[in-house]
């Protein structure tokens, strides 16, 4: 590899990739473009060809059982073949209530999709541990379904209530969008086009990766994913061609270094 690490480096991930050596990633974090907006970054004549040849090069640069996480609108991966590469294990709704509903003709869009890719059969790992949410069921009805036999003697024995909380599932409601007077903001610019909560990308980063695990994040933005992996102990290898972006995203991560000098 020829890039230096838990640094935001500017360029174009296409060429930049080139460099990574392969199988050398546990976890990519891939929020790069949609093809729905005006902005020249985010044109694609066919965002499901952009999104296969991404899928194709990754392949290489994962470990065998490593993640992709592939941000997109709902019919980003559609009819395409991307079974001979990576294996999809789930399409994650993150579900945005807040979003203004204004179609007219149809029902309005108010979820993004994250694709859950990994190479070969197996997870690396999955920590499900480190992301279990708040019970929504009240504790007697839980234990009441946990006494029916096919729980109690059947396949389904490891279901019962868990103290720590619950899988996620794949639909995401609990993590709320960014607004203008988020204080992780970094730019107006980033608003509604790029920038991820960090709750996001945090549940990603400690579901498929462990301290010390390599975290590429190809399209950087203003170093959300850098951010967070800074805080949990992953090293990271991180793109962006947006100059600015770079820039603000570097004092992001040197503040998190102050932070912690100040610890």
């Amino acid at each position: 590899m020829r890039y230096q690490e838990d640094t935001i480096i500017c360029g174009d991930t296409f060429e930049l990739l080139q460099q990574v050596e392969d199988e050398s990633i546990d976890l990519i974090v891939c929020d790069g473009p949609y093809g729905v907006t005006q902005y020249e970054w985010d044109k694609q004549p066919s965002i499901q060809a952009y999104n296969l040849r991404l899928i194709e090069l990754f392949s290489t640069k994962l470990k065998e059982g490593g993640a992709l996480y592939l941000f997109g609108k709902p019919d980003c991966i559609d009819f395409i073949d991307y079974r001979p590469y990576l294996n999809l294990r789930s399409r994650i709704i993150w579900y945005q209530p807040s979003r203004l509903a204004q179609g007219r003709l149809n029902y309005t869009n108010n979820h993004d999709i994250i694709c859950y890719f990994i190479k070969g059969k197996r997870p690396r790992c999955f920590h499900l541990d480190d992301i279990r949410v708040a019970q929504l069921v009240e504790l007697e009805h839980r234990k009441r379904c946990e006494r029916v036999p096919s729980v109690q003697k059947g396949p389904y024995g490891k279901t019962k209530f868990n103290e720590k909380g619950k899988n996620p599932g794949d639909v995401w409601g609990d993590i709320k969008q960014l607004t203008y007077r988020s204080k992780e903001l970094m730019s107006r610019e980033a608003l509604h086009t790029i920038q991820k909560p960090e709750r996001l990308i945090e549940r990603l980063v400690l579901a498929s990766s462990s301290k010390g695990d390599l975290v590429l994040d190809p399209f950087a933005g203003v170093g959300t994913c850098p951010a967070v992996c800074k805080r949990l102990g992953r090293r990271f290898l991180a793109f962006e061609q947006n100059a600015d972006f770079v820039q603000l995203g570097t004092q992001r991560l040197e503040a998190i270094e102050v932070l912690h000098e100040d610890d």
